[in-house]
């Protein structure tokens, strides 16, 4: 087995979160590298992108995180073989990064500016995504998103669905997902019941 190495924030959310999770449910053995936000500045400069989350792959670093939650899913059998289911399954990865990408841009934005940015969103771009993949869930049998199974897409929603009802995120309601897509938060529920995700997180005392 390869030495992996994941660097990434001290919190439990965002694009690192999922590769972590994936890694755990399977038995895969890292080294869990966190740093706090105020490092990011010193370690993004050892990172080929300057972002993270970064994967040292016997002592490699692979940038870009659904590549990295991609390569852990085959490592632990939490991605499909099925090329269609596969397709599926990317999609949502795929759905959710742009989402987190136009959440991400608020981020830094301070008073009127942040309050603006955030409502915005939360009137229009993520009920369309929520929507879209409460849609997606629905059609492939309403627990999982591809493959009749839990696969990284579960875990991709998963982390996304959690940090919106967080209350971590100023300005954005906290059961705005119960609201516009009531399945997604039924899902999300149900992922951390899954046991390895309920033990991961009470590794950390984390609710």
């Amino acid at each position: 087995m390869s030495q992996l190495k994941l660097t990434y924030f001290d919190f439990h959310g965002g694009r690192g979160e999922p590769a972590r999770l994936a890694m755990h449910m399977g038995g895969i053995a890292f080294e869990d590298n966190r740093f706090a936000g105020a490092d990011f500045a010193e370690v993004r400069k050892s990172t080929p992108l300057g972002q993270v989350p970064t994967l040292h792959v016997d002592g490699v670093q692979v940038t870009q995180s659904d590549a990295i939650t991609r390569y852990v899913g085959k490592l632990t059998g939490l991605y499909p073989t099925d090329a269609y289911q596969a397709l599926l399954c990317d999609e949502v990865l795929d759905a959710v990064e742009d989402a987190n990408v136009k959440l991400g841009a608020t981020f830094g934005l301070k008073g009127d500016a942040l309050k603006e940015a955030r409502t915005a969103l939360v009137n229009g771009p993520l009920p369309l995504y929520l929507g879209w993949l409460q849609s997606q869930l629905q059609a492939h049998g309403g627990e999982y998103f591809a493959d009749k199974r839990l696969t990284i897409a579960d875990l991709k929603v998963f982390v996304f669905v959690r940090g919106l009802n967080s209350g971590h995120l100023d300005h954005v309601p906290t059961d705005l997902v119960e609201k516009l897509a009531p399945a997604l938060n039924a899902h999300m529920q149900r992922i951390a019941q899954t046991p390895a995700v309920a033990q991961y997180y009470a590794k950390f005392g984390a609710k």
